[in-house]
């Protein structure tokens, strides 16, 4: 697209603008103090309006006319936190002013192709602290509607409402569906989203083998949970304004989803955690404390490290393919990741690339096998970070690269188990502990031993008090699905690579803001 160039004035000071290709730049002709200019991408440009605009604090958008024209765009403030900006731009004549807007704006749709129109969203009004509905209309709302984003507003009123509505109703015309609210609501528009999609295409969801095929409408989330895991792990902060940001410009991030199996039939898909042992038994237990709020998680880890359970069983998984990338090679999926990408470039890796294997592993058939007793066994497709845990259960997992990354906790002591689950928090190396091991893998099978042959040794001995607290023992956990209890043992689950797509960035590096503007001068 051609370049324009013209003098404009900012809070009263005259400076030279210039429109070339995607970037848009005013230089104060002062020529003081070079922070005093502005230099924005229309990539980032949430929207340019004519004349004097402004959102008031009742979050309406007012407009006074003259030689004006207003640029909202966005600014970092801190860390991944985003927030709206606004610069007044005055022209010589108001014919002037009009052309900028009309150039600028057809300068955001060039470059903006991926930016959505039409959205479908839903809120949940109960889940996590129950503000989804006072998030979206006091802070997301306002934004859509200055963005020139048309929105269809559905508020679930029961349990897989969101997942039931996209599984039947009519798609056509959005572009993107998004949930106000936590990790639940998220894998309610997943599930109905890849369901709808197989439906469509006659694929048998039941086969994990099967080519599934990658809904084309994307999700954004809106956090309103308690913990907001995959927000976090796809973003980097949980911050209602952020995420709509990335929705207004379009941004776009694939996931890999993993479908749980059991006897060919589909259980659940899942993201961030397919978990047995320790964090299932803790969501069993949290689920009988409601009413304590979310401190219930606490209490029931509390009892969970306390009753020190363990369980006997085979873990049989399938190594990934791509050798040049390992759980603890200590580098990070961030925005523009090269592993994630479809290119043939890979990232330069450090540290030790081999995942050290047990002597007890086995190979049969391109399945590794460990038999053993286990305080946890952990599947995660992402990070799982979270404000709690800031680099989550594998801090260096990938988002898109097919592969999730497998963690196995042998049956150790109370306080072992205690320092493996502190490391999540310190930042020291939660998988540097002989009873831990970590693979990357593509494929897992989980196999418990029967009742009769573990009834007396599948759960570790406790002492009379702990016993009396955590009110005795099992022979069998459950799997943790995203939040969701599994209530089996034997599973089967397979990594489907790049399976979904959210208005997401993935994290971006710290780094100075490529915008640099003032408008009080």
């Amino acid at each position: 697209m051609a370049t324009f160039e013209s003098l404009l004035r900012v809070a009263g000071h005259q400076g030279e603008a210039s429109l070339k290709g995607s970037s848009f730049v005013w230089k104060d002709n002062r020529k003081i103090r070079t922070d005093r200019n502005i230099v924005l991408s229309v990539k980032e440009v949430i929207a340019v309006k004519q004349g004097q605009v402004e959102i008031t604090s009742n979050k309406k958008i007012s407009v006074n006319s003259g030689n004006f024209f207003t640029v909202f765009y966005v600014k970092r403030v801190k860390q991944q936190k985003w927030t709206v900006a606004r610069v007044l731009f005055a022209a010589e004549t108001f014919e002037l002013s009009c052309y900028w807007t009309r150039l600028l704006q057809e300068h955001m749709q060039y470059y903006g192709e991926t930016r959505p129109e039409k959205l479908l969203v839903f809120i949940n009004p109960f889940g996590g602290r129950r503000q989804g509905k006072n998030i979206y209309n006091s802070q997301i709302a306002s934004l859509f509607e200055l963005a020139g984003v048309s929105t269809t507003v559905v508020e679930t009123a029961k349990a897989n409402h969101a997942r039931d509505y996209l599984l039947e109703e009519d798609l056509q015309g959005y572009d993107g569906v998004i949930c106000v609210g936590g990790d639940g609501m998220f894998s309610e528009l997943m599930h109905g989203l890849i369901g709808r999609a197989q439906k469509d295409a006659g694929i048998p969801e039941n086969d994990p083998d099967a080519e599934y095929v990658s809904p084309t409408l994307r999700i954004g989330i809106i956090p309103a949970g308690s913990t907001d895991c995959i927000c976090f792990a796809t973003v980097g902060v949980n911050d209602p304004v952020t995420s709509a940001l990335h929705i207004i410009i379009g941004d776009t991030q694939p996931l890999d989803v993993c479908g749980v199996y059991r006897e060919e039939q589909l259980l659940k898909y899942s993201v961030s955690l397919v978990g047995y042992g320790f964090y299932a038994d803790v969501l069993s237990d949290s689920d009988k404390h409601r009413w304590m709020g979310p401190v219930r998680y606490d209490y029931a880890g509390v009892k969970m490290v306390l009753s020190n359970r363990s369980y006997e069983g085979t873990v049989q998984f399938q190594l990934a393919e791509d050798s040049a990338t390992s759980p603890r090679d200590n580098t990070r999926c961030r925005a523009g990741c090269l592993v994630c990408s479809d290119s043939t470039e890979v990232l330069p890796i450090e540290g030790e690339l081999e995942s050290q294997l047990w002597d007890s592993t086995e190979t049969i058939n391109g399945w590794k096998s460990v038999t053993g007793s286990f305080v946890a066994i952990n599947l995660t497709c992402m990070s799982s970070a979270c404000p709690k845990s800031p680099d989550g259960l594998s801090p260096c997992a990938h988002l898109a690269d097919g592969t999730a990354d497998l963690i196995m906790v042998r049956k150790c002591s109370r306080f072992h188990f205690l320092r493996h689950l502190s490391r999540h928090t310190n930042k020291k190396d939660q998988f540097d502990l002989p009873f831990v091991e970590v693979h990357r893998v593509k494929a897992l099978r989980f196999i418990p031993l029967d009742h009769e042959e573990t009834n007396s040794k599948s759960v570790s001995k406790q002492k009379n008090f702990f016993k009396r607290i955590c009110k005795g023992s099992q022979t069998q956990s459950a799997w943790n699905c995203d939040g969701e209890l599994l209530p089996y043992s034997t599973i089967d689950v397979k990594v489907h690579r790049q399976l979904i797509k959210l208005f997401a960035r993935g994290i971006e590096e710290h780094s100075p803001s490529p915008t640099n503007s003032s408008c009080c001068f």
